[in-house]
């Protein structure tokens, strides 16, 4: 038998980098959803919200984040569908 080598993995190359938590050391208590420039950054162009790999928030924080652009498409402050669909 010959003896198994071990060879360093690659890192894929399709991997984005996480973006650094915007939150992070501030106690955020409220998101408001009246800041739509603020919570534009968690929608893609299509109008969809970003899942936590590619905003780099806590899970606490992406669901607060997550019910902000709700109650923000309920009151027209953000459309519920980009302007690229229209």
């Amino acid at each position: 038998m010959r003896p198994q080598i071990k060879r360093p993995r690659r890192r894929s190359t399709n991997v984005s980098k996480r973006r650094p938590d915007p939150f992070r050391g501030n106690d955020v208590i409220y998101v408001d959803f009246k800041e739509s420039k603020f919570l534009e950054r968690f929608t893609n162009d299509q109008g969809k919200i970003l899942p936590r790999r590619l905003t780099g928030l806590s899970a606490k924080n992406q669901r607060r984040v997550t019910e902000a652009i709700k109650r923000a498409r309920y009151m027209a402050f953000l459309p519920y569908v980009g302007e690229g669909l229209k």
